[in-house]
This record gives C-alpha cells, sequence and structure tokens, in this order.
C-alpha cells in the first residue's frame, strides 16, 4: 500500500530531482510475418506493428497525465529482423525495403524509436544474417527511427571475429553514409556481447525469441535523484553511502513497477520487466558522473572511479530487486558520453580516456557508449576496439556494447552535436598503434572456461 510520504517523496523526486520513466517499450514478434515474397512479408510486418501498438503512444501519454509521472519515450521492439527475412530477403537492398517499412510503421506510430533491425551471431553468421548486416549503412542512411543491434559473443559461445571484422568496416561505412549528419547513422548503431532478450533501451532493443507474441517492458530512471540522496549524506561512511543507494533504487524502481503494471492493464498486453537503469540525459542535473563525483572522485576518470561505478552499479541493483520480482534488460548505470554532461566534462578536461571508459565498462550496466572518435580511424581499429569490450562481457558474464561514432570530417579537438537525447561530444582521440593483423585473423575467439557449467 503507497501511504502519502511516499506521494509527496516521489512527487519532490519528479519536480526537484529530474526522476522520469525513460520509456515503455513494446516488444513485438514478428516471427509470423516471415514469408518467401517480400513485398507481403512487409505487409505483414506493417500491420501486426500498427496494430499492436497503435495506442501505445496514446496510453503513455494518458498514464504520464494521470499520475504525474514523465514518460520520455514510448518504444517498439521486435523480432531480430534477420529471422524474419530470411526467406525473402537475397539482397541487402532487400533488408533495407524491410528497413523502411519498419520506419514508416514507426512514424505513423508516432513512437521514438524501433529497435531490432537486429542478427544474433555469436557462434556464427547465416547468409540472412550477412546480408541484414551489410545492409546497415544504408538502412540508417534512409530510416529515422529504427535501430540495429548485432550481438557477435556470448560467455556460452566465444566471440564471432569475423562479425566483428566485418562490422569494423560496416560503422565506417555508416559513418560515411550519414556524414552529411556528422555521421549519426552510428548513433543508431550498437554491436553487443551477452544481449538480453528483453532490453527496453536502444539502440539495443529487439524482441527476443524466448519471449510472449507481445510485451510491455519499462525502462526507469534516476540519477538526479540518486545524486540529491547522496548531497543529504556528504561525506559519510561506505555503509552509509550504499545503504542510501539501494533505498534510493528502491523508490525508483517502484515508481517504474507502478507505471508497467498501469500500461500493461491498459494496453492488455503482458507485463515483462523493469530496467532500472541509472540513464542520463544531457539535461544539468541528470548525470552518472555526478554521482561519481559526489561520491567523492573530482572528475569521472579520476583514480577511484572504477571502484566507485561498481558500488553504485551493485546498490542500484540489489535496491531495483527488492522492488520488483521481474528486473531484467540492462539494470545498472550507463556511462554514455555524449548524453551524460558531466562526461562530457571529464573529457575535456582530460580526466577520461576510451581507456579509461573501457575499465569502468567491466563494472557498469553496458559498455563503450555514444563515443564520437576522429573520421579517420581505421576500420581494423574499430573491430579491435568491438573485440576487447565483447572480451570484457564474454569473460566476466555480463552484458557489454560498442556504440561507437567514426564522424567524417572531424578530428580530435571538434565537438560534434546529435541533438535532444543524443546530446553532443568532444571527438576522443583512440589509440593509434595497429591490430590488424590480430583481427584478421578469421574464425572466433573459444569460449572461457567457465562458459561449462551444463
Amino acid at each position: 500500500m503507497i501511504n502519502i510520504n511516499e506521494v509527496v517523496e516521489t512527487n519532490k523526486m519528479i519536480e526537484q530531482e529530474n526522476l522520469d520513466v525513460r520509456t515503455i517499450t513494446m516488444g513485438i514478434s514478428l516471427l509470423d510475418c516471415a514469408d518467401e515474397n517480400l513485398d507481403i512479408c512487409c505487409e505483414k510486418i506493417f500491420k501486426k506493428i500498427t496494430t499492436y501498438a497503435k495506442d501505445l503512444v496514446k496510453t503513455g501519454e494518458e498514464i504520464s497525465r494521470d499520475f504525474g509521472i514523465p514518460i520520455v519515450n514510448k518504444r517498439v521492439s521486435i523480432t531480430p529482423i534477420s529471422l524474419v527475412g530470411a526467406s525473402c530477403c537475397k539482397t541487402p537492398a532487400d533488408y533495407v525495403q524491410i528497413a523502411k517499412t519498419l520506419d514508416k510503421a514507426a512514424a505513423q506510430l508516432g513512437i521514438n524509436f524501433m529497435g531490432g533491425y537486429s542478427a544474433i551471431v555469436s557462434k556464427g553468421m547465416t547468409p540472412s544474417d550477412e546480408l541484414l548486416i551489410r545492409s546497415i549503412p544504408e538502412a540508417m542512411a534512409q530510416t529515422e527511427r529504427l535501430c540495429s543491434s548485432i550481438n557477435v559473443g556470448s560467455t556460452k559461445t566465444g566471440i564471432n571475429m569475423d562479425a566483428v571484422r566485418l562490422l569494423g568496416d560496416i560503422v565506417l561505412e555508416t559513418a560515411e553514409k550519414t556524414k552529411e549528419r556528422d555521421s549519426i547513422g552510428c548513433a543508431k548503431l550498437v554491436v553487443l556481447c551477452n544481449a538480453p532478450d528483453d532490453n527496453p533501451f536502444m539502440a539495443g532493443a529487439f524482441h527476443g525469441v524466448s519471449e510472449a507474441d507481445a510485451i510491455i517492458n519499462v525502462g526507469v530512471s534516476g540519477p538526479g535523484v540518486v545524486k540529491y540522496a547522496l548531497e543529504q549524506i556528504h561525506g559519510a561512511s561506505f555503509e552509509v553511502l550504499s545503504e542510501t543507494i539501494k533505498r534510493t533504487a528502491f523508490k525508483i524502481t517502484r515508481v517504474g513497477q507502478l507505471v508497467a503494471q498501469e500500461a500493461s492493464k491498459r494496453l492488455g498486453v503482458p507485463f515483462g520487466i523493469i530496467d532500472l537503469s541509472l540513464a542520463p540525459t544531457p539535461a544539468i542535473g541528470d548525470s552518472v558522473a555526478d554521482i561519481l563525483h559526489e561520491m567523492g572522485v573530482e572528475y569521472a576518470g579520476a583514480p577511484g572511479t572504477t571502484a566507485a561505478l561498481a558500488m553504485l552499479n551493485d546498490q542500484v541493483k540489489k535496491g531495483g530487486v527488492m522492488a520488483s520480482s521481474y528486473v531484467g534488460g540492462l539494470s545498472g548505470a550507463f556511462i554514455p558520453v555524449s548524453e551524460d554532461q558531466g562526461m562530457i566534462d571529464s573529457v575535456e578536461v582530460g580526466a577520461l580516456t576510451i581507456e579509461k571508459l573501457e575499465a569502468m565498462t567491466c563494472v557498469c550496466s553496458v559498455g563503450l557508449d555514444m563515443i564520437a572518435i576522429p573520421g579517420d580511424t581505421k576500420a581494423t581499429t574499430i573491430a579491435g576496439i568491438i573485440a576487447d569490450e565483447a572480451a570484457i562481457g564474454m569473460v566476466n558474464q555480463k552484458t557489454t556494447a560498442v556504440r561507437i561514432i567514426p564522424v567524417i570530417g572531424k578530428g580530435v579537438g571538434d565537438r560534434v552535436e546529435f541533438g535532444g537525447l543524443l546530446g553532443y561530444a568532444p571527438i576522443m582521440p583512440v589509440n593509434k598503434f595497429d591490430c590488424s593483423n590480430f583481427v584478421n585473423r578469421t574464425g572466433s575467439i573459444p569460449a572461457p572456461i567457465h562458459s561449462f557449467k551444463n
């Protein structure tokens, strides 16, 4: 039972501390839309998505108004399209036709993003998977709301280095195709290891084959709430610090649980999971880096940052799982650069490098996220960065990801503006030494010894 004190406290978190429900995401299975005829397949896809999610935006706005809780995004995730298009897509151009159909459906629904232009290739690529991957640059260039993700590895299977090598080229090609818009196509493309089936956050969201025909997943967010709570106990012991984070995460997650249950009831779609990630925005005061600063590091990237982030991530999870029996997705702390003003500040003063961010990804929710790099970075270097991040995920049995943006025509010292939730970012330097002899080997990196648990 929610009492009046909790209502007052929640209102304060919303009005003063940037608490919001970051997204309601409806997952929709498109497996029954597969057809040998491409036009029929596209017709089925469009009809199913626009039928199931027709009231998603309206319902989100009604819940936001009725409960006074900001709901920032309404999104859809779909079955990885390489599975749906396998029978009818014979060329990358065929997949681009599906991409444009998906974008058209997203525009009709009025949603912010659609995720699931995806392939799961952690152990190998089917011809359909490879066609979809090769279509990504054109698909991202010709769509506005569609997001793409490729899972290249897992703890159980190892890392598909053939896919990693190909994706180094694809990231650069996507950057080139969208260079007139500061290579923004790469902001809609993420490469994952150990991708979850129920992630509501873009660009990595897709509707896993283990899911029901349709599902409602909710992502909550509250970096500002956590920062405010820690300001009240400035200088306290680690025990008090951890307890405060945990209690605050509990309160944030309860708000998400309320919204998720209400959305499920009103839309007539089963409730799936709450993703309790601390996802920052470019807004001042809505920053994970600011939390780390309040915990005691001068800037994100200073010595002690990884330990502070590990503690934050763990306590967020502990508090969240007490608030909901169905916690999933990524759940923890995100550390994107362009979407977090504190991270941007840390880069600009020289406290934060890609190498330090990589160390931080060992203990955060995802990985190297929304990082702008020089446009003349080699494809093999990008592949090497992807391989490093996938290895962290594989060995540590966690989700990791790379969403990196080589901005064509720009170099270190320049800045790139993406706008909206994507924010802006300084161009970060990358290691200039060569890894091509490593990434150009064929085959896969084997799964680690601790993968054998059957």
